[in-house]
């Protein structure tokens, strides 16, 4: 579980930034369109918060452990979909921020490359290293 040494300040401080956002002087003028992906980026990362947060919770409310292999299990299942909210959150946050500054076109391209970055280095390189038998 010590990948939540990564991901959760990552969340964290996504969050902590999007819930910032609206109570900025410019927020007003973004775009309806910008309001919904705001919305979702914001729904996302604070999803990914309480995912990836679970575990440490529920480790402390049901100690001692009596199936320590169960709890792992049920635990890895909550990291890797607080990654996937938290990959949403990245990828929606990344089209927001640049469509806001440079346009549609450009935000649409930094969203693409974005979620191909986390798709290719979070999923597809540990699969085909796990399938080859190098790690």
């Amino acid at each position: 579980l010590g990948e939540l040494r990564v991901l959760l300040p990552t969340a964290q401080l996504l969050s902590a930034f999007l819930i910032t956002v609206p109570f900025t002087p410019g927020f007003s003028a973004i775009a309806y369109t910008e309001k919904w992906v705001f919305l979702a980026t914001f729904v996302l990362a604070v999803v990914g918060l309480v995912l990836l947060s679970a575990p440490a919770v529920q480790h402390r409310l049901i100690r001692p452990l009596l199936d320590r292999p169960r709890f792992k299990s049920l635990a890895s299942r909550q990291i890797l979909a607080g990654a996937v909210a938290l990959a949403s959150a990245l990828v929606s946050g990344a089209q927001l921020v640049l469509s806001t500054i440079f346009g549609h076109v450009v935000g649409s391209l930094a969203a693409a490359l974005v979620a191909g970055l986390i798709f290719l280095l979070w999923w597809w390189l540990p699969r085909r290293w796990k399938q080859a038998g190098k790690l």
